[in-house]
């Protein structure tokens, strides 16, 4: 019978990592340190982000690569085209956690461009709804 139908039933089951007990500074470091997490920046020294902890989040190093890859040849582009000048990427989180569910990049100015990079959590089931 067909029970994912019916009134109350429980959500699909998440995939992805679940970061939700990093709820801490330290234990989000401790995962850096171990390898699981990684730096990143969220306004990039070479568009002259500094290396400050305001400007940086711990997340999965696939999240590191695959912003890196829009930055360089998504904006960057763009941005040598006079078709943005305006940059913003900005983390979101869910609960107490430390290590951002997604994070959103803006270029604009005249032009624009926005996407998602889902990290973990709801984010990835906003992402697969839509």
């Amino acid at each position: 019978m067909l029970r994912w139908f019916k009134k109350g039933a429980p959500p699909p089951p998440r995939t992805g990592p679940d970061f939700s007990a990093v709820d801490s500074r330290d234990k989000a470091v401790e995962l850096a340190r171990a390898g699981e997490l990684e730096k990143m920046f969220l306004l990039p020294p070479e568009f002259g982000g500094e290396d400050v902890p305001p400007n940086w989040v711990l997340v999965p190093a696939w999240v590191v690569a695959q912003k890196a890859d829009i930055d360089n040849n998504v904006i960057r582009p763009l941005a040598a085209e006079g078709k943005v000048s305006s940059y913003r990427a900005a983390p979101s989180y869910q609960g107490n956690s430390f290590v951002p569910n997604a994070v959103t990049i803006e270029a604009s100015n005249p032009g624009s461009f926005s996407v998602t990079i889902a990290i973990w959590g709801d984010a990835l089931t906003e992402n697969q709804s839509k």
